[in-house]
């Protein structure tokens, strides 16, 4: 072989060297670009499935409770135990969860009752053998029964007395109800919180999903009074607003026109492209509040293909400091997903985390969330040792 036509042949290889080298940067830049979405710093980052605890609370076929209305001696957490309502007292993290009977089948068809467990480091618990907040003989008989007293959402406010918003279920109508307590054990119902809002005109609507504005304050995460009124994001489709002088009366808030105000909607395309549900407590941050709500995906185009159809993925949205009305950004892609077996089978096999409770407990946030509508898990986040990278991985199908 001639040397001009070896050096033609080495020239050849050069080049062809060259465009695989560029071929393979180029994939690998978009594999990066692709596979890892950069969580924004107003976010809350870095919780972690804690390790061989989950699920954290299950079903017990045997635990009995007599039912006053039915008056006879029922298994009340026979069937399912999911979305839990979190709240921290006397050093202990209290967990209120819903646990559905056996007394019809699917969902909404069984009777939900809340029940109670207490842990002193947020992942070891014991359970009261009864329900501590349920449907019984009192003037809320008509909203709570059938269906039963479902999904709470708990904060505390600054004088110690516990709220939970939870949804009174009677199978025609869900309702945004309140019940107060000092022990969370023993609750005082209060009834639908827009009963007197103009005139009763949202008593009889669909309201769900309660999540009212706290703030870290002296260490504790409690109920936070802004601008002369207590603020509370709430929806199952649309994030609407409601707010009250007293925590007891909401009014919500309405649009010139009289229509229902709503300040976050489902985006297509996105994991939250059927629904946007409010999740636990909102939380006051100086770079804005947080709403973490519970994104539902929409089956077919308008969804995002990554999920399954259905699925409920944990997401996170940014409202102004100075402006609770004021929407400013939310995450692209959920920080939480459903992976593990039992969040992806159960009452609800497309994939559930469903975000309700969230304790901030010796300095860590706990968050408490349903698994396929049919256990409890728990996530963790430690601000001080949470991971550095503020990058989570972007799965194509999980």
């Amino acid at each position: 072989m001639s040397k001009i036509r070896l050096k033609l042949l080495l020239g050849h290889f050069r080049i062809l060297e060259m465009i695989l080298i560029f071929i393979i940067l180029s994939s690998k830049s978009w594999a990066q670009t692709d596979s890892l979405y950069s969580i924004p710093k107003w976010a809350m980052n870095g919780f972690i499935r804690v390790p061989k605890v989950n699920p954290l609370i299950s079903p017990i076929p045997n635990s009995r409770f007599w039912d006053p209305l039915q008056n006879k001696e029922i298994e009340w957490e026979s069937s399912d135990t999911f979305n839990p309502g979190a709240a921290v007292y006397r050093n202990h993290i209290i967990v209120l969860y819903r646990a559905e009977d056996n007394s019809g089948t699917g969902i909404g068809f069984k009777t939900s009752r809340l029940g109670y467990a207490i842990s002193p480091d947020g992942i070891h618990f014991h359970r009261k053998n009864g329900p501590v907040l349920f449907p019984g003989l009192d003037p809320q008989k008509k909203y709570d029964f059938p269906g039963g007293c479902e999904d709470p959402r708990i904060a505390c406010s600054t004088e110690g007395i516990y709220y939970v918003f939870y949804t009174s279920w009677n199978r025609e109508i869900p309702r945004l109800s309140l019940a107060t307590s000092t022990d969370l054990i023993h609750w005082h119902k209060k009834g639908p919180i827009f009963a007197q809002a103009y005139h009763g005109k949202f008593l009889n609507i669909p309201s769900k999903s309660a999540s009212i504005l706290t703030k870290i304050i002296g260490g504790k995460q409690l109920i936070y009074r802004f601008k002369g009124h207590y603020w509370m994001y709430w929806g199952e489709e649309h994030v609407y607003m409601a707010k009250s002088k007293d925590l007891i009366h909401w009014t919500p808030l309405l649009n010139p026109d009289s229509s229902l105000f709503f300040t976050m909607s489902p985006r297509k395309g996105f994991f939250d492209s059927e629904l946007t549900e409010c999740g636990p407590p909102a939380l006051w941050t100086p770079k804005g509040i947080l709403l973490f709500y519970n994104g539902k995906n929409k089956s077919g185009i308008d969804g995002d293909s990554r999920f399954n159809p259905t699925a409920y993925c944990a997401g996170q949205a940014l409202f102004d400091p100075n402006n609770p009305e004021k929407y400013l950004s939310r995450l692209d892609f959920p920080f939480l997903i459903p992976k593990e077996p039992f969040e992806k089978s159960g009452q609800y096999p497309g994939g559930t985390v469903f975000m309700e409770g969230m304790a901030y407990f010796k300095k860590k946030w706990y968050l408490y969330y349903g698994c396929a509508d049919s256990r409890v898990g728990v996530a963790c986040m430690d601000p001080l040792h949470s991971k550095k990278s503020n990058l989570i991985p972007i799965p194509h199908k999980f």
